[in-house]
């Protein structure tokens, strides 16, 4: 098997001497959330995806939330103080993040947005997040991703 490639967000963990693991899941053809975590035989609530948003004052939002629920939309606009909030269009992500869709990551965007992470991120010692390309996860610490971008936490997922 070649030797899979580190991803920027990888060598931003590591310039910033964050541990981290790196999982892989190239030409498995996983696409969703759920996929991915079957794969990587992770746990649906363990492992997260990074949503952009935008707000009624036209500010942008990322939420980082388990695939195994949905952005509850109520919840993350009360998180930050705005009326109602909006999941940006597919084609904006890449010009606004860096990032494609399904290789979004909340460390490494091109601007810091202001980031909310669901509480339930807490009750793990490790979580699983895209490490900034399609194929690629990064595991780690709620307390090491402090140290490498700001955020807060609060509950986002809608009710099951």
């Amino acid at each position: 098997m070649k030797q899979e490639e580190k991803t920027n967000v990888m060598r931003l963990l590591s310039q910033h001497k964050i541990d981290y693991k790196s999982h892989y899941y190239v030409g498995t053809g996983a696409v969703n959330g759920t996929e991915i975590a079957d794969v990587l035989g992770e746990d649906y609530d363990r492992t997260f995806k990074t949503l952009v948003t935008v707000g009624a004052s036209r500010e942008h939002y990322v939420f980082v939330v388990p695939v195994s629920g949905e952005l509850d939309l109520k919840k993350a606009a009360a998180a930050v103080g705005e009326k109602n909030i909006e999941m940006i269009k597919a084609k904006e992500l890449l010009p606004l993040t860096g990032y494609v869709h399904g290789g979004c990551s909340p460390i490494g965007m091109k601007k810091q947005f202001r980031t909310v992470v669901d509480e339930t991120a807490a009750d793990f010692e490790t979580f699983f997040f895209s490490a900034g390309k399609i194929g690629y996860q990064v595991e780690v610490s709620v307390e090491d991703l402090r140290k490498i971008i700001s955020f807060d936490m609060c509950d986002l997922k809608k009710p099951r």
